[in-house]
C-alpha cells in the first residue's frame, strides 16, 4: 500500500512514549520475559543517554499475577482479575527496576486510571509528576491501575492509555511494540494477498475498516485498538509507530530514522494541536484580570502569568480549569489552565510566589498559569 517511510518523526523525537503489550512482556502468558524486558530497558537507557526522554507503558500485571497465584486459566470475576493484577504488579515493577538499574537508569512506578486523566486537577498532578521524573533522569513505568478499575480489564489493553500518556506529556512520538510486524491491509493470517502498510495518516478512516472496524471481534485488544490509539495521540501532534517488539534494536533503529513497522503520521503540529485544544474544546470556568505590566509580559514576551500581576479574580474554578485572562478594560487577551483554585487565587492575588506557602500552606507551582498552558487570544 505504501513505500517504507522516510519520515524523520522518530529521528527528531525528543520525548517518546513506548507501549509494550502483555503478550510480549509475559511471553504469551508464561510469566515475565526477563530477557525481552531487559532488551527494551537496555535500548531505552541508550536513548536516555542520547538526551531523549522516554516513558514506558507496560501491560503484563494480570498475566504475571496469574502465574504467581498458580492459576492456569484467566478468571472471569472482576475481583479475581483485580487480585491477580495486585500480585503481578509487584513482579512487574521489580523486573523493570532491576533491568533499568542494570543499565544505569532509575525507574518509578506510576499507576493510572482513565479517570485520573479525565479530571483536570488529577491530570495536571499526573503531568507534573511525570515531567519531574523525566527532569531527574528517571524513567516512569506506567500501567493501568487494574486493582481499582474494571473497564480496562474487561475491554482492552494499554494502547489507549499509551495515547493518553503521550497527550499528557506532549510526547513527540508513541511507539507501540506488539507481536505483529505492523499494520496490513487485511489479516495476513486469513488473506495471503494482504499488503503491509508502511506509512499512513493517523485517523484515516480506511485504517479502521482494514482492521475490522471498532465493533469487530478482531478489535478486542487487537490492531484496531492501536489504530484508535494512534488517532488519539495525533490529536496532540504525536505520530505513532506500530512495530514488532522482538525486532532487534527496534527502538534504537527507529530513532536513527530506520523504517521499521507502520508509521501513522499526525497531521497536526504539536503547538497547533495544543492551541486548538485550549481555544475550542474547553469551557471557561472563570477569569482573572491583570495589570498592564502582566498583560505586556504575556502578549509581548510570552511569559507565564504570575499572581503578583493579577488584580481581580472572577468565577468559581478549580485547579486545572480553563480560565480567561483579561486586561484592565475587560478584554480577554489570553486563556489558560489555572494552577490554583479560585478561592486560593483570591488569597495570592497581587502576591509574590514566595508568600504562597504562608498564605495557602503549600505551593503547587510558582506560576498561576504556566506559559506552556497558556494561549493568547488577542
Amino acid at each position: 500500500m505504501s513505500q517504507p517511510f522516510t519520515s524523520t518523526v522518530l529521528r527528531d523525537a525528543r520525548r517518546i512514549v513506548v507501549k509494550v503489550g502483555s503478550s510480549l512482556v509475559t511471553n504469551e502468558g508464561r510469566g515475565l520475559d526477563e530477557a525481552a524486558i531487559g532488551e527494551w530497558c537496555r535500548q531505552m537507557a541508550l536513548l536516555a543517554q542520547d538526551g531523549r526522554e522516554v516513558i514506558m507503558v507496560s501491560s503484563g500485571a494480570i498475566a504475571e499475577g496469574m502465574k504467581r497465584l498458580g492459576w492456569a486459566t484467566r478468571p472471569q470475576e472482576i475481583h479475581a482479575l483485580q487480585a491477580a493484577a495486585a500480585v503481578g504488579q509487584m513482579g512487574l515493577a521489580q523486573m523493570y527496576e532491576t533491568k533499568l538499574r542494570e543499565n544505569g537508569l532509575g525507574s518509578a512506578q506510576v499507576l493510572l486510571t482513565h479517570a485520573d486523566l479525565a479530571d483536570r486537577e488529577r491530570y495536571l498532578n499526573a503531568r507534573s509528576t511525570l515531567l519531574t521524573l523525566l527532569q531527574h533522569k528517571v524513567l516512569p513505568v506506567i500501567n493501568e491501575n487494574d486493582t481499582v478499575v474494571n473497564d480496562e480489564i474487561k475491554f482492552g489493553d494499554n494502547d489507549t492509555l499509551g495515547a493518553l500518556v503521550a497527550n499528557l506529556v506532549e510526547a513527540d512520538a508513541l511507539v507501540i511494540l506488539t507481536d505483529q510486524k505492523g499494520l496490513y491491509t487485511a489479516d495476513p493470517r486469513k488473506n495471503p494477498a494482504a499488503e503491509f502498510v508502511h506509512e499512513a495518516r493517523a485517523g484515516d478512516p480506511t485504517l479502521e475498516a482494514m482492521a475490522g472496524g471498532v465493533g469487530s471481534s478482531i478489535g478486542s485488544g487487537g490492531m484496531i485498538t492501536k489504530i484508535l490509539a494512534a488517532k488519539r495521540a495525533a490529536g496532540s501532534g504525536a505520530s505513532t509507530v506500530i512495530a514488532w517488539g522482538r525486532e532487534p534494536d527496534a527502538l534504537i533503529r527507529l530513532c536513527k530514522g530506520e523504517a521499521i513497522g507502520t508509521l501513522l503520521v499526525a497531521q497536526t503540529q504539536k503547538q497547533q494541536a495544543r492551541k486548538q485544544w485550549m481555544a475550542d474544546h474547553l469551557q471557561l470556568r472563570g477569569a482573572v484580570t491583570v495589570d498592564p505590566g502582566a498583560a505586556s509580559k504575556l502578549q509581548a514576551e510570552g511569559k507565564s502569568l504570575l499572581a503578583i500581576g493579577m488584580t481581580q479574580v472572577e468565577g468559581d474554578f478549580s485547579r486545572g480549569d480553563v480560565i480567561a485572562i483579561r486586561d484592565g478594560s475587560g478584554q480577554e487577551i489570553a486563556r489558560g489552565l489555572a494552577n490554583y483554585a479560585s478561592a486560593e487565587a483570591r488569597l495570592i492575588c497581587r502576591k509574590p510566589s514566595s508568600e504562597f506557602e504562608g498564605l495557602l500552606g503549600y505551593m503547587a507551582e510558582p506560576e498561576f498559569v504556566h506559559r506552556d498552558n497558556l494561549i493568547l487570544t488577542r
